[in-house]
């Protein structure tokens, strides 16, 4: 019989041809992609003569092979790229241990060295570190805290290449009653600061009882285990959902959520997770991923596609099969790491193209009935793989530890858990498909090619109905490759602008409703990114948050489009707790009307413009004439200004403190219509005085372009195309570069 030839995309034979296909020393490629499959599907295959020496294994890598040459089954990157290759680490996802002493985190530094050389991703929990100016009893000194030991972890990553292909990545979990929790939600608040760590707070339910009860929480010394002082749990949880607002960390975990589906609570409690939050580890554990190409498993039905859910069930077995294999022929970078993966033998078979699924099927992804169908899928899966990992026991045996498992004396089964939802950055690219479970990010993209030259893309199957239906035309790309959007573009239809939602058009809780959908059926976690416009309010983010609580998400990452590092809120360092009244500026409207005045000053002209939106004036800028003056102090009153304006100050107090500050060098008589002033800021403040009491003589000025805008500093540095915030992740749809997967 011949062997199915996989049918690559252009983009997909790029991603393999720069990241997968092996190399020789010269740089050169020396397989093919199909070379590549089968050599992945020849090598775990070969872990069934470890059961049964007499094993069919060549028809087994025949079945493998051809799971993976028709897309219907991606395994992680690194089991694509080593496996059958010298090196063989196979794995993605680990977790390490951090204790309290010098000699365990300096340890797990070199681990995790030896983990990212080898082609994985290493989360922490640093909850087990003494806080920040704790006494160290060895040295009789004081502990620098849980954040410096990070910037050493961060420093590491920062000098290792993981296998030539992968840059590393962290995920670095404290606990929300560590007493340096503040300077932990805060750490990035200035731009460039741990780079190569994701953030995310783990919040107790004891906490969330107490930010819904509006009463404090107590901070407990790791090292004593005493409480040290106790915080407003309200205003911790809005400093973190401020950081969130303005640059998209620090994510959140709930920990008892991830310890109550803890499949061995007997050997240690869960406290961290791989770096993009979906796969709850112990210390040492690994888990190995692979996804199952939802937008293949359609057939035509009696009233066009509909779930074929046969082939479903048979791609579900075999992956199952073969994640399970990979766990046996996998070379792990530490024997700790070998020992607790074998003793366990996780699996995390999940889901891609979830959003092409919905669009074959004409279910728009915001709808109850899309939400229905995760569940309904999700829970599909899950039990035909716990079938077939009872199957597998049968054969093999249950994992070593199941005795000291929740299963012990219920069900046998081969792997302690068999679901997760992983960011499919870069095997989504492979399989030609949508990202995960993710909506579509934007039905058109510009892909940057060798000759510098930007080639607008469409989405297939917009692109095949737009031309079934005879709305397809040159124009229509370049308004999508423009706007990203369908939803409000005139000549789509409206049943098509309904199905083809992007990330941006739909609303944060249908994000998180979706979320929830899958996380009921994943023994492990959901990788997702909750994404918000630039004009959400720090008040969205927290009902977000808020709502992933009440559905049971186990996480939450969420990503304001184009938001920057800002000043926010903050807890005092001296007295634990925050300032009364501070605030935080909300975000400068995209379109603005407003008033020019030109004054004339001792200095020479002043042009005060006030600009006015939806909620009142919201800013201040200042320019000056040739003649010269102060205009540094003049932008810095108006800077300052427009600040307290969108930070709610009431704005009659603003003018009564500018108003009367006197300049000996400005004039103080009226001079034809200009306005009397005594100084500069004088002058601004009567000008905001005379906009507010007239309400403006409007002007439209437009500051920026409506519509789909990407992050102008969200390039690919690789190939420097647009980046997508999906999966809890950052990658590029064009060339497949990934921070994390």
């Amino acid at each position: 019989m011949r062997e199915i030839e996989p049918e690559f995309t252009a983009n997909a034979l790029t991603v393999l041809q720069r990241r997968y296909l092996k190399r020789g020393r010269e740089g050169e490629i020396l397989e093919t992609p199909r070379e590549m499959l089968r050599r992945v599907a020849e090598h775990v295959a070969s872990a069934d003569r470890l059961y049964d020496p007499e094993a069919d294994v060549e028809k087994l890598a025949d079945q493998f092979y051809e799971l993976m040459a028709r897309l219907e089954f991606i395994p992680n990157s690194p089991t694509l790229m080593n496996a059958g290759r010298e090196l063989g680490q196979l794995s993605a996802c680990f977790v390490l241990p951090v204790e309290d002493s010098m000699e365990s985190i300096f340890e797990a530094i070199k681990n995790t060295a030896l983990i990212h050389k080898s082609g994985g991703g290493t989360g922490f929990s640093f909850s087990h570190i003494r806080p920040h100016n704790d006494v160290v009893m060895s040295t009789k000194g004081i502990s620098s805290g849980p954040l410096s030991f990070m910037r050493v972890f961060d420093v590491a990553t920062e000098t290792i290449k993981q296998g030539g292909t992968r840059r590393g990545a962290n995920m670095a979990i404290l606990r929300v009653d560590h007493p340096d929790i503040i300077k932990f939600i805060t750490a990035k608040q200035k731009e460039g600061v741990l780079t190569n760590f994701n953030l995310s707070v783990g919040l107790t339910e004891e906490f969330m009882m107490a930010v819904k009860e509006e009463r404090d929480y107590p901070l407990v010394n790791p090292r004593t285990g005493q409480e040290v002082k106790r915080l407003p749990a309200r205003r911790v949880f809005d400093l973190i959902v401020n950081m969130a607002w303005a640059s998209g960390e620090p994510g959140i975990i709930f920990l008892d959520r991830l310890n109550r589906d803890n499949p061995t609570p007997a050997l240690g409690a869960i406290e961290s997770t791989n770096p993009c939050g979906e796969q709850p580890l112990l210390p040492y554990e690994s888990c190995n991923l692979g996804s199952i190409n939802l937008s293949l498993m359609v057939r035509p039905g009696t009233d066009g596609l509909e779930i074929d859910w046969e082939r479903l069930g048979q791609v579900t077995v075999r992956a199952v099969h073969f994640l399970d294999n990979v766990i046996d022929v996998n070379r792990y970078p530490l024997p700790q790491i070998e020992e607790m993966t074998k003793g366990n033998r996780k699996i995390g078979l999940g889901v891609m193209g979830f959003a092409d699924f919905l669009i074959q099927l004409g279910v728009p992804y915001d709808s109850e009935p899309a939400v229905a169908l995760a569940d309904k899928v999700m829970g599909f899966i899950r039990r035909e793989a716990r079938t077939a990992s009872a199957t597998l026991a049968k054969k093999r045996g249950p994992f070593p530890n199941w005795e000291q498992s929740i299963y012990a004396n219920k069900i046998e089964l081969r792997n302690a858990t068999l679901t997760t939802i992983a960011p499919t950055g870069t095997i989504s690219i492979i399989a030609g498909t949508s990202s995960g479970i993710e909506p579509l990010f934007a039905l058109s993209y510009v892909r940057n090619v060798l000759n510098d030259d930007e080639l607008p893309e469409l989405h297939p199957l917009f692109l095949q109905i737009a031309k079934e239906r005879g709305f397809y035309s040159p124009d229509l790309i370049q308004q999508l490759a423009k706007r990203g959007s369908a939803r409000g573009l005139d000549g789509v239809p409206e049943d098509v602008q309904a199905v083809f939602a992007t990330a941006h058009d739909i609303s944060p809780d249908w994000h998180i409703r979706m979320q929830a959908a899958f996380q009921k059926n994943t023994d492990n976690a959901v990788s997702k990114t909750v994404n918000f416009s630039h004009e959400a309010t720090v008040e969205d983010i927290r009902k977000a948050y808020l709502l992933a609580f009440d559905l049971g998400c186990k996480g939450v990452t969420i990503y304001r489009d184009r938001s920057r590092s800002k000043q926010v809120l903050s807890l005092s360092e001296t007295e634990g707790r925050l300032p009364e009244g501070t605030l935080a500026p909300r975000p400068r409207p995209r379109v603005t009307a407003g008033t020019t005045e030109k004054v004339k000053t001792g200095c020479g002209n002043l042009y005060i413009t006030v600009n006015r939106d939806e909620h009142g004036i919201c800013e201040v800028f200042t320019s000056t004439g040739k003649a010269g003056g102060c205009p540094s102090q003049s932008e810095a009153t108006a800077r300052l200004v427009s600040l307290a304006l969108r930070s709610g100050v009431d704005i009659e107090a603003i003018i009564d403190q500018l108003k009367g500050i006197r300049c000996l060098s400005t004039v103080s008589r009226k001079n034809g219509g200009e306005i009397k002033v005594l100084s500069c800021p004088d002058a601004i403040g009567k000008a905001i005085e005379q906009n507010f009491k007239h309400n403006g003589n409007p002007v439209l000025t437009l500051n920026q372009d409506i519509g789909f805008e990407p992050d102008p500093e969200a390039k690919c540095p690789d190939c420097g195309s647009v980046l997508e915030h999906s999966s809890g992740c950052v990658t590029c749809p064009a060339c497949g570069y990934s921070k994390c997967s």
